[in-house]
């Protein structure tokens, strides 16, 4: 349930609801906004259900959670967006973010002088994989901890936070030293064990959904980061499987918006994943900034033609000031401000 304060409730008369939640065996999720504190209570439903809180000193009125993700569902938040912050950057709530950057990290040459494009044209955050998932096991896997040693200097040399892929907990202590943002691909979305170790760690995170899920069972993964305190949570639409094979996969820009509806974390598109087509990336991160998206992550590579993994879907570095100049001139249009610094 959700538990919303008096406008002059005191810091005692909250931290005394707090206890009462607590005292139940429950998790008290305490949100403080510009002008109301809100509680939510998470835990067995009988026994929060018995607390009785209506007329406790400080409650307002106390709001019965419906949907089985809690700490995901716009209600908690009553109707305030998160706005994520990493290193200056901002997404949500009015905030745009540009995340670019090569599918996968080659070589110190293609990733610093993408990262310089990045930086030049206006992108908010350095995208690059240094462990890749592959469907098939013959495939590149990425540079491992060479890749990380080469998005530490590129973060040194351009001052661009980094997104970057954890698919294992043991390289956990390893990726934090670099991430800024860590990356759930679609394959680990519902690997609860790894989010559950990415919540308690506090990093910032971006959630991609699932290639056959749907957005209850997004928002039922990031309730496993958020429920380990971790706020910071992005989720990301980057395509999903259906019978359609003129594409890679299927952009469904509908979740934008319904995903803000039902959520107030922020959400994030991949149109590079999604079409596996240079052509179609800019239509779709038009679509998706259109559509209220708080963000879009795409790939960007100094020589699409020569790169290892994804290059017929990667924006060209020399094309990118010109990509973040049309996607920025439609984000305005609904409201949504570019963040870089």
């Amino acid at each position: 349930m959700m538990i919303v304060m008096k406008e002059e409730a005191t810091p005692e008369q909250i931290a005394s609801v707090v206890k009462r939640v607590e005292s139940v065996g429950a998790h008290a999720h305490v949100s403080e906004g510009d002008v109301l504190t809100v509680i939510g209570a998470i835990g067995d439903r009988e026994r929060i259900a018995n607390l009785d809180l209506d007329g406790t000193a400080g409650v307002d009125r106390v709001v019965p959670i419906t949907k089985p993700y809690k700490l995901a569902s716009s209600q908690i938040r009553h109707g305030e967006p998160t706005i994520v912050e990493v290193d200056g950057r901002k997404v949500g709530g009015g905030h745009f973010s540009l995340m670019a950057g090569p599918c996968t990290v080659e070589s110190r040459h293609q990733l610093l002088s993408t990262a310089e494009a990045v930086k030049a044209g206006g992108g908010s955050m350095l995208r690059g994989g240094a462990y890749k998932p592959r469907t098939s096991p013959y495939s590149f896997q990425g540079l491992g901890d060479e890749g990380l040693r080469l998005l530490k200097e590129a973060k040194e040399e351009t001052g661009l936070p980094i997104v970057t892929e954890l698919m294992d907990t043991r390289d956990l202590d390893q990726v934090l030293e670099v991430a800024d943002v860590i990356q759930v691909g679609a394959r680990n979305m519902q690997n609860y064990s790894l989010l559950a170790e990415i919540g308690r760690s506090g990093r910032a995170v971006l959630l991609k959904r699932g290639l056959s899920a749907t957005l209850e069972e997004l928002l039922m993964a990031a309730e496993y980061i958020l429920k380990e305190g971790n706020e910071k949570v992005m989720l990301c639409e980057r395509g999903i499987r259906t019978f359609e094979t003129a594409t890679r996969f299927t952009l469904d820009i509908m979740a934008v918006p319904v995903l803000k509806q039902l959520s107030h974390l922020p959400v994030v598109v991949d149109p590079s994943h999604a079409a596996g087509r240079r052509d179609l990336v800019l239509p779709l991160s038009l679509a998706a900034a259109a559509a209220g998206a708080d963000g879009i992550i795409v790939e960007v590579h100094h020589d699409p033609d020569a790169a290892i993994c994804d290059g017929p879907q990667a924006v060209p570095a020399d094309d990118f000031a010109h990509y973040v100049e049309q996607v920025q001139r439609v984000a305005a249009v609904v409201g949504n401000e570019l963040s870089a610094l």
